[in-house]
């Protein structure tokens, strides 16, 4: 493929392209000396599922792929033991090395459900890190310094707030980037809050005498409460390995903001024909969609057919899981959780607290099978809840303290 194509190609969803001369550069380089780039892309195994979100990455390393280049999915078996801190508030709990490993395994199953396997090259950084002697460990953290790590905004934040950032964090970005000097990468792709790591990725090749790989950032997918990045953590993620029926009832318990959002960044469909659908034709045209991709068309259409049965019977439910809501005291009104505080702020479900009143007034709220009545209802600590909010829209959780 001619280059000016293939950047193009590599263009279309991206953000920010770091730089598009060097990208330029490389990919006349390639065709020249007929010797495909190296694209990496690190991937933290800190749960057993890759969702949606990841498959925005995903499918523009098959971009690369179409176009010649060879994947390096990097598996950080050992970066995942720390946890990534990008975007924490605390310091994230480190996993063993048997949890990361268990969660890894699943990793290499299902990443080909996107990617071509014969132009992919699996990588586990405890390969090269394991054999990290604690010398060869101070080098690496002599090329930055706790001034350069404060710029991040979490960081900084944290720092301010006065919360503990522990030196294992502050080592994270150092650890990726040395990735990419193990790997000689070309090219490095990472979601928007990945930047700084990236970037720090580029230094490191300089710093240990490589040419610097060009940095792409990918938008984030928000989750299925509409707000937040989709997570595992979270509990707001749509796994590639749910079950058909699983992914259809997800999808069409999300907003039709997002629903728009998943449409721009999932599909090639055309938004404007999209605005013109019937919501609810619309959403469920979406899950069908996410599910061929993964699955088949025969499995959209069951899952199509599956969820008309629950919607007629009223069993909305049954493959829905509950999200797990820890609470403190903070946000409860004597003892219990506002159900409007619940809709309208920590899930997004409904958009404004004249929707909700507007929802209640028409019965359009039901709770554990009740139609809620009370603008001021309560949700209590210690129970599971399952919300319907007028026809499309499912919220099933369990409370906690």
């Amino acid at each position: 493929m001619d280059p000016k194509k293939q950047l193009e190609l590599i263009r279309r969803g991206a953000v920010e392209i770091i730089s598009e001369k060097d990208l330029l550069d490389k990919l006349h380089k390639s065709q020249k000396e007929n010797k495909p780039l190296k694209i990496k892309a690190g991937f933290d195994p800190s749960a057993p599922d890759i969702h949606i979100g990841h498959t925005v990455l995903l499918k523009k390393l098959r971009d690369f792929q179409d176009a010649g280049h060879i994947v390096y999915f990097l598996i950080g078996d050992f970066t995942g033991r720390i946890g990534d801190p990008t975007g924490q508030s605390v310091i994230r709990k480190q996993l063993t090395k048997a949890e990361v490993m268990e969660n890894a395994k699943t990793y290499e199953k299902q990443v080909f459900k996107v990617l071509d396997k014969e132009k992919t090259k699996v990588v586990f950084n405890s390969q090269w890190f394991d054999k990290m002697s604690p010398v060869d460990m101070l080098k690496l953290a002599s090329h930055s310094t706790v001034a350069q790590m404060l710029v991040r905004d979490d960081f900084s934040k944290r720092y301010k707030e006065q919360k503990p950032i522990s030196m294992i964090e502050f080592m994270y970005p150092l650890l990726q980037g040395y990735d990419s000097v193990v790997l000689e990468a070309d090219i490095e792709l990472g979601g928007t809050d990945q930047k700084f790591n990236l970037l720090i990725g580029r230094d490191l090749q300089i710093a240990y005498g490589q040419a610097p790989q060009v940095v792409i950032t990918m938008p984030l997918l928000v989750g299925t409460d509409g707000v937040n990045k989709m997570s595992k953590s979270l509990n707001n993620y749509i796994s590639i390995n749910d079950p058909a029926k699983v992914i259809f009832g997800k999808v069409m318990s999300i907003s039709d903001d997002t629903m728009f959002t998943y449409y721009e960044l999932l599909t090639n469909k055309d938004l404007q024909q999209i605005k013109n659908m019937h919501p609810m034709e619309a959403k469920k045209n979406l899950a069908k969609n996410i599910i061929q991709q993964y699955y088949d068309k025969t499995a959209a259409e069951e899952a199509d057919k599956d969820f008309e049965k629950r919607i007629q019977k009223g069993d909305h439910f049954t493959d829905l899981p509950a999200k797990e809501i820890k609470m403190g005291e903070t946000g409860l009104t004597g003892g219990k959780l506002s159900l409007s505080l619940l809709l309208c702020d920590m899930e997004s479900l409904v958009k404004s607290r004249s929707e909700f009143r507007r929802l209640i007034d028409s019965s359009s709220i039901i709770v554990n099978g009740e139609k809620i009545k009370d603008i001021d209802y309560g949700l209590e600590l210690d129970k599971e809840y399952c919300i319907k909010i007028g026809r499309l829209r499912f919220l099933k959780i369990r409370l906690k303290k």
